[in-house]
């Protein structure tokens, strides 16, 4: 919650709690029906994935080493100070390592978000391996202690896994079926599971019969997966109306308390709406094709390069020139206006990125407490002729891939996930990651104050490179 709504909730007197009541709560079962229930809905699965032998999710092509910059000390990565009984166990890598612990491993997928202390990892043969922060049971292994070195979810099929989602406390984990998987924090709903428990230790599958899920998207406490119809399905908090079912759940539990509506199971976003200043018109359902979470915000492409928005839209990270929150998916209209189609997209704490079909970059919201606040899209100067690949965002800015080199942005207080150096911790404007010269990096993926690179190692070049890297190797907590 931002400081501005705290002070007029403080104002008015009134006090926000959350998850007092769940929409679409199944109805109560007894264990016999509830336990009948489950086995149903594994035989659900089982008969779709009979009925679609021949589909199969496809995960990323490429296959890299993994390296490091940032902070290791996962417990207080984006905190001002260590929770109490907690081991500080962990440094600040100011410029990129090889991390240890994966170095004989092949990789193909790294996945963490500007909300989260943890990562997961996604081997060549489609194991999903987890790593960091766990209070909340987000690593999907049995227990609530940190893991600072990759460890096996449990709880998973045999099918492999090809991409996965992570929020503040919560993961999304997507099977070549088409299935879904969660763990962790489910105060909210966000883990779309049945289990009543506020913490999931294990991965669950997701309570969703629909058509096969391409891909899985976390914001700080709600979730979004896309199926391959290009519908989007949403589940979790909706204080902000980021669920985009034209609700923020708001409701007055007695006097002087306010109160949220999750949603526990996956719904369908439906409507989608054009804004001018006179009138609102409901557009024709689109077939949406990517998405990106933010916070508490999300933005998405369609199948005709339209992007839309919606969720908080504090600094103007919705790209509406104005700062309101909308409760449902709204179409940016600046991408209209410039007839320029939206081919990417990526979003952080308060900020959202688009790369257009020509290859331009635009940034709406604020990247950083010190800087401005972009209330439209704003094409970046410093990034044109870059072919941007992979974007990760963290909580001062982004790290993003680039022809044969990586860019990095931001400034504030660093752990040293720009890998500039301990000397130069972040840069105001763009500027390359000097340390990696040379070396072609895959994918990027960002947490709150770390990042994980994925880098090329095909050619004795590159192997060169990377053998001269200064290793990383943790201390176990």
């Amino acid at each position: 919650m931002s400081a501005k709504r705290q002070s007029k909730s403080k104002a008015n007197g009134v006090s926000r709690k959350r998850n007092k009541i769940v929409e679409d709560e199944p109805p109560v079962l007894s264990e016999e029906d509830d336990d009948d229930d489950r086995r149903s809905d594994d035989d659900d699965v089982d008969e779709l994935a009979e009925d679609n032998t021949s589909l199969r999710v496809k995960g990323p092509d490429h296959i890299g080493v993994v390296l490091l910059t940032g902070g290791t000390n996962w417990d207080l990565n984006g905190r001002k100070s260590m929770p109490k009984g907690c081991k500080s166990v962990g440094r600040n890598l100011y410029e990129p390592h090889l991390f240890g612990p994966l170095k004989d491993n092949r990789i193909r997928l790294v996945v963490s978000s500007c909300n989260s202390s943890h990562t997961i990892f996604i081997t060549e043969e489609g194991k999903a391996l987890s790593l960091g922060r766990n209070e909340k049971g987000q690593l999907g292994v049995k227990d609530l202690l940190r893991r600072d070195i990759p460890t096996p979810i449990e709880g998973l099929p045999d099918h492999a896994i090809v991409n996965a989602a992570t929020g503040r406390g919560h993961t999304l984990l997507l099977t070549d079926r088409g299935a879904v998987y969660s763990c962790g924090d489910n105060k909210n709903s966000q883990c779309g599971v049945k289990s009543k428990e506020p913490v999931v230790t294990t991965a669950m599958r997701v309570k969703y019969n629909g058509p096969p899920i391409v891909k899985v998207g976390c914001g700080a406490e709600f979730s979004i997966l896309l199926d391959c119809k290009g519908t989007l399905y949403s589940f979790g908090l909706p204080e902000y109306g980021q669920l985009g079912h034209n609700t923020n759940g708001e409701y007055i539990e007695r006097a002087g308390a306010i109160n949220f509506a999750t949603v526990k199971l996956p719904k369908p976003i439906i409507t989608f709406v054009e804004k001018t200043k006179n009138k609102v018109e409901i557009l024709p359902k689109p077939e949406i094709r990517d998405f990106a979470c933010g916070t508490n915000h999300t933005v998405a492409i369609d199948d005709h390069k339209k992007a839309y928005s919606w969720g908080f839209g504090g600094y103007g990270r919705l790209g509406h020139s104005e700062p309101k929150d909308e409760l449902q998916p709204r179409l940016i209209k600046y991408f209209d206006v410039q007839r320029s189609g939206v081919k990417h997209v990526a979003c952080g704490p308060a900020f959202s990125i688009a790369i257009n079909e020509f290859g331009a970059v635009y940034l709406f919201g604020q990247m950083s407490s010190r800087g401005e606040a972009n209330m439209y899209p704003k094409p970046v100067q410093d990034l044109h002729g870059w072919n941007l690949r992979s974007i990760g965002t963290c909580s001062i800015g982004l790290v993003a891939a680039a022809d044969d080199s990586c860019i990095v942005w931001g400034s504030g207080t660093s752990s040293g996930e720009l890998g500039l150096g301990e000397l130069k911790k972040s840069s105001a404007k763009p500027c390359e990651m000097k340390k990696l010269d040379g070396l072609y990096v895959e994918q990027v993926t960002c947490g709150s104050a770390h990042t994980f690179l994925l880098a090329r190692d095909l050619s004795e070049d590159d192997k060169d490179i990377i053998a001269s890297m200064p290793e990383y190797k943790p201390v176990v907590a």
